[in-house]
């Protein structure tokens, strides 16, 4: 057999009959080999066992396969010939990552994969897949059964039923006989190039199911059936709780100095604050703001994760490929649904936050609310909501949009496709924050402004426009940056912490 044919048979996902596996003794199961009877590491002996080849096989069938996509005999591939061998293997186009594979394989970064780097991909590869695979064969008997699979899906958060499950195993069980060996497992992933963890090996399978279904599906299964939504919800509302209660002071500090008309100084500020109310001044309307942060933080992530599955599926990518442009687009929609959702409550917080005291005593948010309902209707509590909306649509976008796009490129071009840590975490948390408020911060002067002034006095504001208007009119354009610093001082720990927090919640709920 030609090197073109070993590699269309070892990679165009047939399934090659293990003769040596006819064996049925010991209750083994045709095609089936485990050399590691419990959990634990493996090595590149374990996974040439489970394959039943020698080194040597090994080493012609990887050398086969890149000279396989190596049809130029250059002496490496480009994203060319790793499309065009894509493409001759006939492999869909759902299943088809050239650009992601290129860039795991080329280790130094030139833009072309020699053959070295191609093994090490290749060696990487198959201990990663014959480490899940170990994971997920819980009997150890060298195959992977349906149920083991169904087991598997669901300790990952992921519901199938008995057609979905029996579709994903007919899709890598190429010789029908109802289970997957490592072989057939290795051939359906092997030119994956992302993490090969349970959900993303779901994900990857589940593109094409939708497809082989005739199904459009508006809102991707992944995340409205299939993964449990409540884990976004609570990753999210983890973060926005933990990061809005560190920041309480310099927000109140913020909204305090924002509603000042006259010159405005922080240090009187904070003196007046601690006059009011002494150190729990710094703090009041923090229990508010929880409130009202936990659903807003809960639904934005959320409807984030979502909309990049639906941008990703009509670009024809996975979640994680829709580009800068895709993640500002699913960024801002995000931000916009969120504060929509919690907005009377964000209302009621700055007035809390900016009403005038007597004798310190703070109005309960029952009484406030009430008032507001009473005195200037319903409608009230959705003032400013416009400007609002101008504003946090730019800023969710910019500030999600730049957070992934810096981490990923920490990932690729100082991590070396390596997991950012905490503190790479944290600086992309700081830019994109910083960079997000800074942008949008004069609407939100406007907004506060709005929200703050009861409706029914002579002097209160007619809108944004006569907002825009009298600020310009008696403040210049630095009045739309009252109170810029301290809500630089808050946003920037408040997204590093957000994020931070999120990320650690993602892995600590198994959301990838």
């Amino acid at each position: 057999m030609s090197g073109a044919g070993q590699a269309v048979e070892h990679v165009n996902l047939p399934a090659v009959a293990a003769a040596a596996g006819e064996d049925h003794s010991q209750g083994r199961r045709p095609g089936c080999c485990n050399p590691v009877k419990k959990p634990g590491p493996v090595s590149m002996d374990h996974v040439l066992s489970a394959l039943q080849e020698t080194m040597d096989d090994r080493d012609t069938r990887i050398r086969s396969l890149f000279n396989f996509f190596d049809d130029a005999n250059a002496g490496y591939l480009d994203y060319a010939q790793i499309e065009k061998g894509l493409s001759a293997l006939q492999i869909p186009a759902e299943y088809k990552y050239a650009n992601d594979l290129l860039r795991v394989c080329d280790r130094n970064r030139d833009g072309r994969v020699d053959y070295q780097e191609f093994r090490r991909y290749m060696d990487d590869k198959e201990l990663e897949l014959y480490r899940i695979f170990q994971a997920i064969d819980v009997e150890h008997n060298g195959c992977i059964l349906p149920e083991e699979l169904w087991d598997a899906l669901v300790k990952a958060g992921i519901e199938i039923d008995d057609e979905q499950l029996a579709s994903f195993v007919e899709h890598v069980d190429k010789d029908n006989n109802g289970i997957i060996t490592f072989e057939e497992w290795r051939d359906f992933l092997l030119l994956y190039p992302h993490e090969a963890t349970i959900e993303n090996i779901y994900h990857y399978w589940e593109r094409a199911y939708l497809v082989d279904i005739g199904e459009q599906a508006v809102i991707p299964e992944r995340i409205s059936k299939h993964v449990h939504a409540s884990k976004y919800l609570i990753a999210g509302a983890v973060a926005g709780t933990a990061s809005r209660t560190a920041t309480a002071p310099l927000d109140r500090l913020k909204v305090v100095l924002q509603v000042q008309t006259t010159r405005a100084s922080i240090g009187p500020a904070i003196k007046n604050i601690w006059r009011e109310g002494g150190f729990l001044g710094f703090f009041r309307g923090n229990g508010l703001n929880v409130l009202k942060v936990a659903p807003e933080s809960a639904i934005k992530f959320y409807t984030y994760e979502m909309l990049k599955n639906i941008i990703g599926d009509i670009k024809g990518e996975g979640k994680d490929d829709i580009g800068a442009s895709g993640r500002l687009v699913a960024g801002g929609l995000a931000g916009a649904v969120a504060q929509t959702a919690i907005y009377p409550m964000d209302l009621v917080k700055t007035r809390l936050q900016t009403c005038v005291c007597d004798g310190g005593k703070v109005p309960s948010l029952g009484k406030l609310s009430k008032d507001i309902w009473v005195q200037e209707g319903p409608r009230a509590f959705y003032r400013g909501l416009v400007p609002s909306l101008l504003g946090i649509i730019p800023y969710a976008g910019i500030d999600l949009a730049a957070y992934e796009t810096l981490k990923d490129m920490s990932k690729r071009y100082i991590l070396h496709d390596g997991e950012p840590g905490p503190f790479v975490q944290l600086g992309c948390g700081t830019i994109s924050g910083a960079l997000g408020a800074t942008c949008v911060y004069p609407l939100q002067v406007i907004r506060t402004r709005l929200q703050a002034q009861r409706t029914n006095t002579t002097d209160a504001y007619k809108g944004m426009g006569d907002v825009f208007r009298r600020t310009l009119e008696h403040e210049g354009f630095r009045g739309f940056y009252k109170g810029l610093f301290p809500n630089l001082l808050k946003v920037v720990p408040a997204a590093s912490i957000t994020y931070l927090v999120y990320e650690t919640m993602k892995k600590s709920l198994d959301l990838g």
